[in-house]
């Protein structure tokens, strides 16, 4: 194991931005030991990081971050300098309808790890960090205008929302009270490949190859922030190796879309590609009931990340939305093995038309 410069746990690695951060830091840092933990729920698919299963630096652990016993044991077993954590239960609409997994999952899951890390490094925090990977819905809903700061106060929303605000305070307060080394980031919508297609492009991508209704919930006019899923990582990897510890940082893809016009594009494209008449997809959209307590807007202000570390989003929203859908098309296998039956069921039950 001293063979290794470093030891990084990434957790939630075989999920949709954890896989591409993993496969980013395996590449990158060929004297870094990467230890991908993944509970390997719905979400999580090994599938995700086939290209790097065997590389010499990269180890895959099967645990849940819930289980405190198990993060210990993991803290003894490797000498791990560094905690990149994006392990969480993320969709707000499982979050409504069943929200003790995300209070257990995003909550005592951190904590759990926190523990571990600290116990483990035992007050030497030299070469040491805890990065901590929330989302940009903490902050609650925007109007028309403005956008999100580091500054701006929290204001969950959704079970989802409220679990993560809680653990963005609680790494923080482990900066505050015991000096742990820890950085928190922040991120507006990611979109890209290996994106588990319950989550809007690849539900559509998916529903369009099939002549499936395309939900949209209520009048499709909520407003997001996109970025593109391989920017993200780059900005993480900066954050890991440059952020000052205590910060945190918000990272955005200054691309707002609503809901409706996103589809639209989306539709637009998918009727070229598969070679139908235009406005065939677009047939398909049908609006449902919408979701309960539905943000209206969010907008990233990545000022902080961009003046400090010099980062910004390398990949144009046009040039990135032709590689997510190229991707999904040319993946189709990819996309009916994670489609199960108990999946379909839930889409059934999730989205009821008006």
């Amino acid at each position: 194991m001293s063979n290794f410069e470093k030891n990084i746990l990434i957790t939630g690695g075989a999920g949709f931005i954890g896989s591409h951060l993993v496969r980013l830091f395996v590449n990158k840092y060929p004297n870094y030991r990467i230890i991908n933990l993944d509970k390997l729920t719905y979400a999580g698919n090994l599938a995700n990081l086939r290209d790097i299963e065997n590389a010499p630096n990269y180890t895959f652990v099967k645990a849940d971050i819930v289980d405190a016993e198990a993060m210990d044991k993991l803290f003894e077993t490797y000498p791990i300098d560094g905690v990149i954590h994006l392990a969480a239960e993320s969709h707000v609409d499982r979050s409504i309808s069943n929200p003790m997994e995300f209070i257990f999952t995003n909550i005592v899951g951190t904590v759990n790890l926190l523990n571990a890390a600290r116990k483990s490094w035992n007050g030497n925090f030299e070469g040491k960090r805890f990065q901590h990977i929330s989302t940009d819905e903490v902050y609650g809903s925007l109007g028309e205008t403005g956008m999100f700061t580091e500054e701006t106060p929290y204001d969950p929303r959704s079970p989802y929302s409220a679990s993560k605000a809680s653990s963005d305070h609680i790494v923080l307060a482990y900066y505050h009270t015991y000096g742990m080394p820890v950085v928190v980031s922040n991120c507006s919508n990611n979109y890209g490949s290996f994106h588990f297609p319950e989550k809007l492009i690849p539900l559509c991508i998916n529903n369009i190859r099939h002549n499936k209704p395309l939900p949209i919930y209520g009048k499709g006019e909520n407003i997001r922030d996109w970025l593109y899923v391989v920017d993200h990582a780059r900005a993480l990897d900066l954050i890991f190796h440059k952020g000052r510890l205590g910060e945190k940082y918000n990272i955005g893809g200054n691309n707002e879309w609503t809901n409706i016009d996103l589809v639209k594009k989306l539709c637009e494209i998918m009727d070229r590609k598969l070679d139908r008449t235009p406005g065939t997809s677009a047939q398909l959209i049908t609006y449902v009931k919408d979701r309960a307590g539905h943000d209206l807007r969010y907008a990233i202000d990545a000022t902080k990340i961009r003046e400090e570390l010099g980062w910004e989003p390398s990949i144009k929203f046009d040039e990135g939305f032709e590689l997510t859908i190229d991707w999904y098309l040319e993946n189709q296998k990819w996309l009916e093995d994670v489609t199960s039956g108990s999946y379909q069921k839930y889409y059934e039950k999730q989205y009821v038309a008006r």
